[in-house]
């Protein structure tokens, strides 16, 4: 189903500009940089900081999914195409090594592919199901377009790994990036 809703919330595509200054304002707010090292442990975080320009350049390849409560922006997975990569340079480390993965036989580099290029809910409206709904409307908008989904998550982001491999992502490769360690995640939308 394209849109759904969770109490108050809708899911969407992002359709004006003021919803990309949402985004903007709800990964300030997630931003590991500032939050106390417990709050980052226990709620997760975002580690990629994105200027509003860089996000209108994303929304203008692919426009990413958002959820709504009315019309405070309470979640997005920001979709990030091929095309961007070399536009903020920790996707284009995520592309890179994206690309020299093998997977059923062939090298990512040669698949069609999105990339998850942030995922966030704020911090009132988790555990209520946004990041299920959010990726769920990410497939059925794109998995016509793309064979798989993928992203990274920093190994000490335990809660954004549960999700992510709940919602049907495993694991693929590992990324040494910035001092940490990165999983590549990898959502199969061909598989059964």
């Amino acid at each position: 189903m394209l849109g759904g809703n969770l109490g108050n919330s809708i899911i969407k595509l992002v359709s004006e500009f003021s919803e990309l200054e949402g985004i903007k304002s709800l990964q300030d707010q997630n931003l590991k940089k500032n939050l106390s090292s417990s709050d980052a442990e226990r709620e997760g975080f975002v580690t990629a900081e994105y200027s509003i320009e860089f996000l209108q350049s994303l929304h203008e390849k692919s426009p990413s999914i958002i959820a709504k409560d009315d019309d405070l922006i309470v979640g997005y997975a920001l979709v990030a195409l091929k095309s961007i990569r070399d536009q903020h340079e920790l996707l284009a480390d995520l592309f890179n090594s994206i690309d020299k993965i093998e997977y059923n036989g062939q090298l990512l580099k040669n698949s069609n592919y999105v990339v998850v290029g942030q995922l966030c809910v704020a911090k009132k409206y988790r555990g209520l199901g946004l990041v299920k709904q959010m990726y769920q409307y990410f497939k059925a908008s794109l998995s016509g377009k793309f064979d798989y989904c993928l992203t990274d998550i920093a190994e000490n982001n335990p809660r954004s790994l549960k999700s992510h491999l709940k919602t049907g992502f495993r694991i693929v490769d590992t990324l040494h990036y910035g001092g940490i360690n990165w999983n590549i995640v990898l959502w199969d939308w061909n598989a059964k």
